[in-house]
Order: C-alpha cells, then structure tokens, then sequence
C-alpha cells in the first residue's frame, strides 16, 4: 500500500517542490494551501504525471481552526497520514516598531501554532502505527538574532528548538522529526515579506527550490534531526557559534540592510 504525504504550503515554491519530490518516489499526497485553483493544477498535474492520488484542501492555516477541521477532514476519509511536512510559513520586513499587528500575529499562527498543532494531531497516530515521518521546515535564521525580521527569525528558532526536542522524545517509537534550515530560496517569499528594500536575496547565494527538497527528502528519510543546506549555509551556521552574539547582531543587520541605526 503506497504511503500518504500531508504537505503544508503546498501551492508553490518548496511546498510544491516537496510535492513533486514525494510523487515521483511513489507517495499518495494531501496538499494545503490557501489557494484552491493553484492546487487543483498541481493535482491534475501531479496525477497525469505519476500513478498516485492527490487530495487537496484549501485553506488557512493563520486561522486558529484550521489545523484540527484538516485533520477531521482527514480522519472522516479514512486516511493515515505517514509523512507530515509542515512547509507553509511568512515573514515580514522592518523594525518591529512600525510592523503591521495583525501581521506578526498571523506569522506566529503560522509559523509556530500551526506548525505545532498539525504536528500534535498527526503524530499520535504515527506513534500507534509505530512509524512516521515529520519534517518542520526551519531555516538558517533559526541560528541567530533577525534585527529587521525579529519575530521570523524568533519563529524559525521555535522550530528548530521543538523539533530538536521532539526528535529526543520520539527515540524508539519509529517516529522522527527534522528539523529541514535553507537559506535564501527562490520562492514568493521576498514578495509576501516586504522584503523588496532588503539586501539578503542580493548578497547570499539562493538556491533553488529543487535543490532544497530533494535534499530536504533525503535527510528526512535518513531520519536525521538537523540538516542546514548549502556549504556556505554550514559554514555561517558554524561561524555564528564562535562569534560575540553582538558581532552577530551587527552582521545581520548589515547583509539585510540597515534601516535601523540604534
């Protein structure tokens, strides 16, 4: 029986990559989204071009009840979910001062409540079925202080701290989580960060969605708690260890662009 793939953010950049990773492996998916029409195309796509079935539901995760209406959704049909790839994620762009509310509410819904709540509802079921798979989507960012991006930077730092945990408390029950940390990725998300004044995606290298899911794939599958891609990502991952956290701070705010003098 061919195993089912729930993933998050599923209608574009990472999320879709994943998806398209996950079909040619053989895997049945469940993609979410916001967008109806975008994973509808991805269905008929993904099925014309691999022997599997894809469900899709549309909705929003930033709203408190979506994660538990997936997974009655989901249970309602029957379906056991082996792989849960929590993707979907948003930033914003500038001093946290002048920031939008309602906008770093809904990145905290998102990227932490969402994610753990998607990762509660699915994981019992893969501790009884003693086997499954969960890969929360971090970031270099998770590594050090964001000047400019402070509460996305403090999200990916939640991520990656809970599945590290987690990873420890699942030892032996055939369950693992890792924690997935890119860097500066070709995907929509410089455009839905207001991030079109910063000078991250034009000083790092950025790679392409591709590269990140596979390798993405091939760590979680290993079962591996914590993977950072790209050389240049490990290496500034293991420069942050060694530095002056002020160094760091200072080094942030520079290569995103120093709007912010104090």
């Amino acid at each position: 029986m061919k195993k089912t793939v729930l993933i998050t953010g599923a209608s574009g950049g990472i999320g879709l990559a994943f998806a398209e990773v996950f079909a040619r492996e053989g895997y049945n998916l469940v993609l979410i989204a916001r967008s109806e029409d975008k994973l509808v195309a991805a269905k008929n796509k993904l099925e014309a071009q691999h022997p599997i079935v894809v469900d899709v539901i549309a909705t929003d995760l930033t709203q408190p009840s979506a994660p538990l209406e997936i997974f009655n959704t989901i249970s309602a049909k029957n379906k056991h979910i082996d792989i849960l790839v929590n993707n979907a994620g948003v930033g914003d762009f500038g001093n946290f001062s002048d920031a939008d509310w309602d906008k770093q509410h809904r990145m905290v819904q998102l990227n932490i409540l969402a994610m753990m709540q998607m990762t509660k509802l699915f994981m019992k079921p893969m501790q009884e079925a003693g086997y499954g798979k969960i890969l929360n989507l971090a970031s270099v960012a998770a590594f050090q202080p964001g000047p400019l991006m402070s509460v996305y930077y403090a999200t990916k730092a939640f991520t990656l701290s809970f599945s590290e945990a987690l990873f420890r408390e699942l030892k032996g029950s055939g369950v693992t989580v890792t924690a997935l940390c890119p860097g500066p990725t070709e995907t929509g998300f410089v455009d839905a960060a207001s991030m079109a004044n910063s000078k991250l995606f034009r000083s790092l290298k950025v790679a392409k969605v591709e590269d990140v899911a596979a390798y993405g794939y091939r760590a979680l599958m290993k079962g591996w708690a914590v993977v950072v891609h790209g050389f240049l990502n490990n290496l500034l991952v293991f420069s942050v260890r060694l530095m002056p956290r002020f160094m760091v701070r200072e080094i942030v705010v520079g290569v995103q662009g120093n709007i912010n003098k104090n």
